[in-house]
C-alpha cells in the first residue's frame, strides 16, 4: 500500500494486533512490488494486506509471490490490484468494503435527518434574519415522519442505509434489478421501478456502483421527472448522474442536492455547482476517515486470524460478483 496509507490505517495498535495473528514482514511496509527488497520479501510471504495505493498484483509480482495464498484489504474496491493472474492462481480474496460501507451509510442517514427538517437552509435564514419566525407556519413537507425515503441499488451501502433508517418514520422505497419481492419484503422496503423511484421520493440517495451499465443512470428525464424540493444525495460515484442535467436542474431551483462526488471529482474552479445555494457539496468524505481508518485495520486483522486458523473469511471477494462491485 502507499505509504501514507499505512500511516493512517496501520497505527501501531492495529500493527501490534496484526503481528499476534501472524508473522509480519519486516517493515516499511511494501509500496513498490518490483524492488529487490520487495522480492526479497515477497518470497516468503502467505498473505498479503494491501490498502489504498497497491500496485497491481501482475503476473510478474506474483512470480516473486510463490507461497502467496491470499490477500486482505484493509481498504474497499479491489478493483485496481487484484488481477486475473490473481484469481487463475486461486489466491482467494478479502475487502473491508464492509466496514467502510458503514461511515457512508452513517453520512447519508445524517443527510437524511438534516435535510428532512431543511436545517441548513433554516440556519441561514436565521443567521440572516436573526428571527425565529412564525413556527407554526412550517409547511407539511418539512420533517421526517412518514417523508418517502428512495434508495437506488442494493448495494452493500444501500442496504447499511435501508438498516440504519429503520428506527425512524420514513417510507424507503428501492429500485435494484436484481432484488426481489422476497429480497424486498425482508428488507422491509418498496420495491418500485425506477421512473417511480424519482418521481415519488422526497429524499432519494444514489447506491448504485460506476459499472458501464450505470453510467450516467439517473438520466436528465429521470431528474426532471423528480418532485419540486426533492433532494438527491449521491455518495457513489459522480458519473453515476448526468452531471449536465442535475446543473441544469438545480440551477432552476427545482430539486435540492448532496454530492459527495462529483464527475471530475474535483470540479473546476468556475463550475455553477459550486454556487448553487441549494447544492451542498463535500470533498469525498463519507466514508472512512480519521478514526474510522482503525475499523478497516480491525477487519484486516480479524480476516488474517480467521484465515489462518482455517475459517475462511468473512467477507470474501468473489470473482464471479465483481460486475456488480464498485
Amino acid at each position: 500500500m502507499a505509504a501514507a496509507a499505512a500511516a493512517a490505517v496501520f497505527r501501531q495498535r492495529s500493527l501490534a494486533a496484526l503481528g499476534k495473528v501472524c508473522d509480519l514482514a519486516p517493515l516499511p511496509v511494501l509500496d513498490d512490488l518490483t524492488s529487490d527488497r520487495a522480492k526479497e520479501v515477497l518470497a516468503d510471504v502467505e498473505v498479503l494486506v494491501t490498502s489504498w495505493g497497491c500496485p497491481p498484483l501482475d503476473e510478474d509480482v506474483l512470480a516473486s509471490a510463490p507461497r502467496l495464498k491470499a490477500v486482505v484489504h484493509a481498504a474497499g474496491s479491489v478493483r485496481r490490484h487484484i488481477t486475473d493472474a490473481c484469481w487463475n492462481r486461486g489466491i482467494e480474496v478479502s475487502s473491508a468494503a464492509a466496514a467502510n460501507a458503514l461511515p457512508v451509510a452513517e453520512y447519508t442517514l445524517g443527510m437524511i435527518l438534516l435535510y428532512g427538517k431543511r436545517v441548513l437552509e433554516r440556519a441561514r435564514e436565521y443567521r440572516r434574519t436573526r428571527e425565529h419566525g412564525d413556527w407554526l407556519s412550517v409547511p407539511h413537507e418539512v420533517g421526517n415522519y412518514r417523508s418517502t425515503v428512495g434508495i437506488l441499488s442494493a448495494s452493500m451501502i444501500g442496504r447499511r442505509v435501508i438498516e440504519l433508517l429503520r428506527p425512524f418514520d420514513h417510507d424507503v422505497l428501492l429500485y435494484d434489478p436484481y432484488v426481489t419481492q422476497a429480497d424486498a419484503d425482508e428488507l422491509g422496503v418498496e420495491l418500485v421501478g425506477l421512473p417511480e423511484l424519482f418521481g415519488r421520493s422526497d429524499l432519494l440517495s444514489v447506491h448504485a456502483p460506476l459499472l458501464p451499465a450505470t453510467h450516467g443512470l439517473v438520466s436528465r428525464e429521470l431528474l426532471d421527472a423528480m418532485k419540486p424540493g426533492t433532494v438527491l444525495i449521491n455518495t457513489s460515484r459522480g458519473a453515476v448522474i448526468d452531471q449536465d442535467a442535475l446543473t441544469d436542474v438545480v440551477r432552476a431551483g427545482r430539486i435540492r442536492a448532496v454530492l459527495d462526488v462529483t464527475d471530475p471529482e474535483v470540479l473546476p474552479p468556475g463550475h455553477a455547482l459550486w454556487d448553487c445555494p441549494n447544492v451542498l457539496l463535500t470533498p469525498h468524505l463519507a466514508g472512512s476517515e480519521g478514526n474510522e481508518w482503525e475499523r478497516l485495520a480491525g477487519t484486516a486483522v480479524e480476516e488474517v486470524a480467521r484465515w489462518a486458523a482455517g475459517d475462511g473469511f468473512s467477507h470474501p471477494v468473489r470473482r464471479e460478483r465483481l460486475v456488480f462491485l464498485a
